[in-house]
């Protein structure tokens, strides 16, 4: 009897692993590496109105002073667009990072950079990057708040400018400028 159960096992146990397996005939292919977005649309939640806040109090004594309209952050972040909807950006207190087609972005291993990333000192990197499906307010052309930057919106492009530190950048699809 116990014969029996442990050949009875043995071939149980040969049949799961033999289900376990298999053998795909062929060569594995795949196409380049892209650094561009899906053709396909990525789904965003629909655009918002900026939600007004709290007046931000003033920063220590020779900085300047937050002005407009006040974007109230997530998480600690604040999405936006641009009117024009060519460019996205993602604030915090520590940077802004911001994705558009530019027109002559510098290459990043072989691509044509889709970003950029700026301190409060005023510093800028350039990167490949996707900032995904972020729920984004749209800028009207005035100017803006958020998590310690003063955002000037207007048709030749945005401007970026950190209130504790005075340093930033106007970004556009032109390129961008730091200050």
């Amino acid at each position: 009897m116990k014969v029996r159960l442990v050949v009875a096992g043995a071939l149980g146990a040969a049949a799961l692993l033999a289900g376990c397996q298999s053998n795909v005939e062929g060569t594995a292919t795949r196409g380049p590496d892209s650094y561009t977005e899906p053709d396909f649309s990525t789904p965003r939640p629909s655009p918002s109105s900026p939600q007004p806040s709290a007046p931000p109090s003033t920063g220590p004594s020779g900085t300047r002073p937050p002005g407009g309209e006040v974007l109230t952050p997530q998480n600690g972040y604040v999405f936006i667009e641009t009117k024009s909807g060519k460019t996205r950006c993602q604030l915090d207190e520590q940077e802004v990072g911001c994705e558009s087609s530019f027109v002559n972005a510098p290459e990043i291993e072989g691509s044509p950079a889709n970003g950029v990333r700026l301190s409060p000192n005023g510093e800028i990197s350039w990167v490949l990057g996707n900032l995904g499906a972020i729920p984004t307010v749209t800028l009207d052309y005035r100017t803006y708040s958020a998590v310690g930057w003063t955002i000037d919106a207007d048709e030749d492009g945005t401007r970026f400018t950190n209130d504790r530190t005075g340093h930033g950048m106007v970004i556009s699809v032109e390129g961008v400028e730091t200050f």
